[in-house]
Formats: C-alpha cells, sequence, structure tokens
C-alpha cells in the first residue's frame, strides 16, 4: 500500500497536512520567566486562586520588579487591541484575571468565566 491509499483510507478528522494550522494556536506564548506561575494557575482547580507576592515571587525564582509592588497597572490585564504584557500572559493563557492588593501583597487570580 502507497502513501496515497493509506491516507485516502484514514478517517477524514485524523487526515492532516503539512499546510494545515494547529487546531488550538495560543496567540501569546507565556514567557519562559512567567512559566512557572502559569502552569500553578493553570493547574488549580479552584476558580479563585489567591497568592501573596512572597509565593509568587517562590513560584517564579525570583523577586519581583518594584512596578508590581507598587502599580496596579502592572498586574493589568491586556486592552482589546493591544498586547499583553509578559507577565500578564501567566495568567490569561490559564484563563485567569489578576487583582492585585499593594497594601496586603497578594493577588486574587480569578477563573475567567466562559
Amino acid at each position: 500500500m502507497n502513501f496515497r491509499t493509506a491516507f485516502a483510507l484514514m478517517p477524514r478528522g485524523s487526515r492532516k497536512t503539512a499546510t494545515q494550522a494547529p487546531a488550538t494556536p495560543q496567540p501569546f506564548a507565556v514567557p519562559a520567566e512567567y512559566l512557572s506561575l502559569h502552569k500553578y494557575l493553570d493547574d488549580r482547580y479552584a476558580n479563585t486562586v489567591v497568592l501573596t507576592f512572597a509565593e509568587i515571587e517562590d513560584l517564579l525564582g525570583f523577586t519581583l520588579p518594584d512596578l508590581a509592588r507598587l502599580q496596579q497597572e502592572w498586574w493589568a490585564n491586556a486592552d482589546a487591541g493591544s498586547s499583553p504584557s509578559a507577565q500578564s500572559r501567566s495568567w490569561t493563557q490559564a484563563s485567569r484575571s489578576a487583582k492585585p492588593n499593594l497594601l496586603a501583597q497578594t493577588v486574587v487570580f480569578e477563573r475567567a468565566s466562559a
């Protein structure tokens, strides 16, 4: 049996060609330095995850920048039509939003409603 015959016998849903795009492309990849936070949030079943800045730093393996402690905007999700920041990709790609409490040094990561 040659390749053409084998391809023709395959069920339509399993036929893939080199020109086909992946089924679920991710619009923005999570940067390597924030991948551990992404994985942690993505693996949680709870709709709400609250982490202290120290816990986030433990997950990341480095200290958060000063702006994360001083500006709400550092934790902002991308607006429609704009590119998300490197750090926000870690929670947005895990289908979450971030709401920081700078005084308490905590962040509430809420699962986005479907």
